[in-house]
């Protein structure tokens, strides 16, 4: 079994990667980038490296004898004036900072390809861990039901759309209202915003009501930067009042999901996954 080189940022994705790892028996060399991945990832072989020393990355991946590598993670675009790239990394700064300005999938795209230039093979997460994908069809015992359609097929209608500017992922519609889209600061973030709307725009806890949507951008590396829902989005959701979440089918990563099953199942909200091809 190969070697998997995981470049981790910060969040619940790659920790739940490096422990599927190592119930699998598959070895594992850990990349924490500094100032974003979680102290839960110390315990696994690695190297603490900034995320510009490109070239102490590539070593440390080649040394380890990784053929593989999986990003996973939340990063934050980097201030390029306040890099402190190695040799390796200002070679390539010029051509991510290029790239960056066609946005954050370009600068993703770039990014890989200065990594498959060493000859390393790109897994993504749902490749590295498997079971990942959101399913068709409802997940857990909550179904939407017929006052629900009219805003899911809105929200992912609009989570869409931002997709295609390069915006961001995910929206919320509460009663055809588009109460939040998600931009920057992600999506707990976008949900707290929707948690502190005056009540008669969303619902409660007692009699839920409107949408969370998440969708690809169309442009997207689906191998890096999948959206992605876990525990502390449902329960976001259910504190912002929101009946379900609702995502694409085989495009959505679903953390901890039975744990996730579960919680939502117990709060009384839904995660449904529709057909990427639906309308």
């Amino acid at each position: 079994m190969s070697r998997l080189g995981l470049i981790a940022g910060g969040g619940g994705l790659p920790v739940e990667i490096a422990a599927a790892c190592e119930q699998a028996g598959r070895p594992l060399f850990v990349i924490r980038l500094k100032g974003f991945a979680g102290p839960e990832l110390a315990g696994f072989a690695g190297a603490d490296i900034g995320i510009a020393e490109l070239g102490k990355c590539i070593r440390a991946l080649k040394g380890a004898g990784c053929e593989a590598i999986c990003f996973a993670g939340q990063v934050n675009r980097p201030d390029f004036a306040a890099l402190r790239p190695d040799v390796r990394g200002l070679k390539a700064l010029p051509g991510l900072i290029a790239a960056a300005r066609h946005g954050d999938d370009g600068l993703l795209r770039a990014l890989l390809q200065e990594f498959e230039k060493e000859g390393f093979r790109i897994e993504g997460a749902d490749e590295a861990m498997g079971d990942l994908r959101l399913p068709l069809g409802v997940l857990g015992r909550i179904a939407p039901d017929a006052r629900h359609q009219a805003d899911i097929v809105r929200a992912l209608h609009v989570a869409r759309e931002l997709g295609r500017m390069d915006i961001g992922q995910g929206a919320v519609v509460c009663e055809g209202l588009v109460l939040a889209v998600e931009a920057q600061e992600g999506t707990d973030a976008m949900l707290r915003r929707v948690s502190e709307l005056p009540s008669a725009l969303r619902g409660s806890p007692e009699a839920l009501r409107g949408v969370l949507a998440k969708a690809p951008k169309p442009i997207q590396e689906t191998r890096v930067d999948l959206p992605t829902i876990g525990l502390a989005t449902i329960q976001r959701a259910a504190r912002a009042g929101l009946a379900g979440v609702v995502g694409e089918a085989g495009r959505l990563l679903v953390l901890d999901r039975s744990a996730l099953i579960e919680l939502a199942d117990a709060l009384g909200l839904f995660v449904l996954g529709v057909d990427p091809e639906a309308s």
